[in-house]
């Protein structure tokens, strides 16, 4: 049998294609794609795993107190003018899932971008 460590190893492993065609808004805009062939022949093409930038590495443009029924993407249209990019939030704060920033009201939210501008 092939343990989850070995299946994740041969998909680390796996030759980088040329970057997927994502929007520039897109969290993964730029991340290269992989193609494994399946024990059936089946190839499978997967995104290499995206490693979001350290928070503590980031430019804060503001610190954002969190509103009852306040929602990720407006904040991200109001600081980004993009509400599409509320994933840039999450990073920021050092979390995968940005609608997890907004469960408790009054709670400060880092408003950030990768130094360099990224």
């Amino acid at each position: 049998m092939v343990s989850q460590t070995d299946i994740l190893a041969a998909l680390l492993a796996a030759p980088a294609q040329d970057q997927t065609r994502y929007p520039p808004n897109s969290r993964y805009h730029g991340v290269k794609a992989r193609t494994r062939t399946l024990p059936d022949g089946r190839k499978a093409t997967y995104l290499v795993p995206r490693i979001p930038p350290d928070p503590a590495a980031m430019s804060v443009l503001a610190i954002h107190t969190v509103v009852a029924l306040e929602r990720t993407d407006t904040l991200a249209e109001r600081y980004f003018s993009d509400p599409l990019v509320s994933w840039r939030i999450a990073d920021a704060n050092g979390r995968g899932i940005p609608q997890d920033l907004m469960q408790t009201p009054g709670r400060r939210l880092r408003i950030a971008i990768p130094d360099g501008g990224g």
